[in-house]
């Protein structure tokens, strides 16, 4: 495997040593990469739940290897902008954030991550490091750039780690804009279709 991530490459040699899954990732300061916000869209897609069952679902798929509380709320808030994008609300990076802090109501210590470190510093929206609000930040703001094509390519052209935020970023513009908003070029050019098209067609049947 290359370029697994040394938080989550940590996170697999304390699930080797027996630690369980929910206490494996990392929660110190150099904890808060962006590992467990990239993959977690497939959550918010599936998930049929209320808001606080989406939002606990999401802390604890990143506990596998991204535990930092930061990190936990960022993949909350991710997964409601994408639940709200779904449901083609007017503004859904409000609404998800208006719903977050109603979950959040009871659980201090996430609400003052929300409000004191991922929403009350100020964030360059262009620098798309593996940082994990700068990734959603500089998610956020490649959103702003146009439709689907548009997106990802401002996304990449913030250099650093391009790959995450352009799957970030993509993945709150595909459901805005749709499959067919995605080149061609691009989706026929995809590797490994042979083995991601049978799992995305079961999330489908889902």
């Amino acid at each position: 495997m290359f370029d697994v991530g040394i938080q989550s490459a940590n996170a697999i040699q304390n699930l080797i040593r027996g630690v369980p899954a929910l206490e494996a990732g990392g929660v110190g300061e150099y904890s808060q990469g962006n590992g467990s916000l990239m993959r977690v869209l497939p959550l918010a897609l599936w998930h049929r739940g209320s808001d606080a069952d989406l939002v606990q679902d999401a802390h604890d798929q990143s506990r596998v290897t991204h535990a930092h509380v930061i990190v936990q709320a960022c993949c909350a808030l991710y997964c409601l902008w994408a639940r709200r994008t779904l449901e083609r609300h007017i503004n859904p990076w409000n609404a998800a954030l208006e719903s977050l802090r109603a979950v959040y109501a009871t659980q201090p210590e996430y609400l003052d991550a929300l409000e004191t470190e991922i929403l009350g510093k100020q964030h360059a929206p262009t620098r798309g490091t593996g940082y994990v609000m700068d990734c959603l930040f500089s998610a956020k703001w490649a959103l702003e750039q146009g439709d689907f094509e548009a997106v990802v390519k401002a996304a990449i052209s913030l250099g650093h780690d391009t790959d995450t935020t352009a799957c970030v970023a993509g993945g709150i513009a595909g459901i805005r804009d749709g499959i067919n908003t995605i080149p061609e070029r691009w989706r026929s050019s995809l590797r490994g279709q042979a083995e991601f098209e049978p799992l995305l067609k079961g999330l489908l049947e889902i």
